[in-house]
């Protein structure tokens, strides 16, 4: 570490863990000047009030699994790590709920649960070395795996939240129990914000117990419309799934299906045996193949969370849907690879409508069939609802891409309600210094 008198009075005054940043902290490519890890929100607090003062553009970083998703910021000053609040505040088993501060891994959050039998339902693949990540990060970044059917993403289970605004000015919103709705809903807002909105600094989260009892269910199909009717036979009340998740590695490979199901011994035996004697059923109606294969085990797929959500380098799109639209959804996603001559593997939570497509790192001449990919698979998901004024019903993101790619293809595509996100992060961020040019229409 550098000598105290070459950060700013106010940092050092604000901060009792503050340094020059080296290369390591580069963030998509951009340097920044220092690092600040405050041990507290008061902390935080000060941080970011010495950051407005001084000017300074403000990167949050919880384990920094996922700092690169989305553009390179248009400027890098301060990054703000959350490695030191790693306290749980309080957890009240007895309502299932817990409150934390936003840099605590989920690893280390399942170690503490795990005690009094409960978990927090969020089971993102693994980004790298880093793990799946801190609560923060999961939130800021709206990031969930396969429980995701069930549970719903981080945004779903959060009831509470503390964040820091660009100002300083610390702001909560919510409370303890699950019913509180009083006050403005400021964790809608922040899940999947990216950091461009201020700071999140503790979370209260609803759990839910450990289950005594798991089951995959596994077989394949060869057609993304046995793929889709397989999956309404699985998602159906009467099984009640967890997860239902499907993995097409290749477009000459079949597609695997995986169903998860959670619960007591004996109900979970009873529901795997009934799920996997419908889709053997449903299998062979659609592929003329009485002898479909499907397997009932504990443990998972051996692709399962380590698909193409889980690949650190190269292109990973995330394709979001509504889930009706599947069979369109991969029927146009491979019509628009081929045309690219391109093979993406294909995984994700299909019957909750998010989907990952991953190409391995390619060289800077490969990047503009990457990049018309892309575009054309835009194009091609663009139809409506049905009148001009309904929604698209699915929307492709750039989750992480090289440079070159980012270049020609926007990380974001079209957002129709930029108009809003451009109020609210005036209304947040006037002075545009967190996280500033990272998110949707350089936000």
């Amino acid at each position: 570490m550098l000598a105290a008198d070459s950060i700013p009075a106010q940092l050092t005054d604000a901060c009792d863990e503050v340094r020059r940043a080296e290369p390591a902290d580069a963030v998509a490519g951009v340097q920044p000047q220092f690092v600040a890890a405050p041990a507290s929100t008061a902390q935080a607090s000060a941080v970011l009030k010495a950051a407005a003062e001084l000017g300074l553009a403000v990167i949050p970083r919880g384990s920094g699994s996922r700092l690169d998703w989305g553009r390179p910021p248009e400027r890098a000053d301060l990054i703000v790590e959350t490695t030191r609040l790693t306290r749980v505040i309080e957890h009240e088993a007895g309502d299932l709920v817990a409150s934390v501060e936003t840099g605590i891994t989920l690893e280390q959050l399942a170690s503490v649960l795990a005690g009094a039998g409960q978990r927090l339902a969020l089971d993102p693949p693994a980004n790298g070395a880093s793990g799946t990540g801190t609560v923060g990060g999961v939130l800021a970044t709206g990031v969930a795996g396969p429980l995701r059917l069930r549970y719903g993403s981080g945004r779903d289970l959060l009831i509470g939240i503390t964040i820091v605004r660009a100002d300083g000015t610390i702001a909560r919103s919510g409370g303890k129990v699950v019913k509180n709705v009083a006050g403005y809903d400021l964790g809608k807002l922040f899940a999947g914000s990216r950091g461009t909105l201020g700071l999140i600094t503790e979370a209260t989260v609803r759990l839910h117990p450990l289950p005594q009892s798991t089951a995959y269910v596994s077989t394949q199909c060869d057609s993304p419309q046995t793929c889709e009717r397989l999956l309404a036979a699985a998602v159906a009340p009467a099984v009640a799934p967890v997860a239902a998740e499907l993995s097409w590695p290749l477009a000459s490979a079949p597609i695997a299906l995986g169903i998860a199901l959670e619960g007591d011994p004996a109900g979970v035996t009873q529901r795997a045996t009934q799920l996997s004697e419908v889709l053997a059923k449903e299998a062979g109606q659609c592929d003329g193949n009485p002898r479909t294969v499907v397997s009932v085990t504990d443990s998972p797929p051996p692709w399962w969370r380590s698909g193409p959500a889980a690949q650190p380098d190269g292109t990973v799109l995330q394709l979001a849907f509504w889930p009706g639209e599947l069979v369109r959804v991969l029927t146009e996603l491979r019509s628009a690879a081929e045309r690219a001559s391109l093979d993406p593997a294909v995984g994700g939570s299909a019957a909750a409508g998010v989907l990952h497509a991953a190409l391995p790192a390619a060289s800077p001449a490969d990047a503009a069939r990457i990049a018309d990919f892309i575009t054309s698979l835009r194009g091609s998901l663009d139809w409506q609802a049905g009148s001009g004024a309904s929604p698209p019903r699915a929307s492709v993101l750039i989750q992480h891409a090289p440079a070159a790619v980012t270049e020609l293809a926007d990380p974001f595509g079209p957002v129709p309600a930029l108009h809003l996100m451009r109020a609210i992060k005036q209304q947040f961020d006037p002075a545009g210094m967190m996280s500033p040019g990272r998110f949707a229409g350089s936000l």
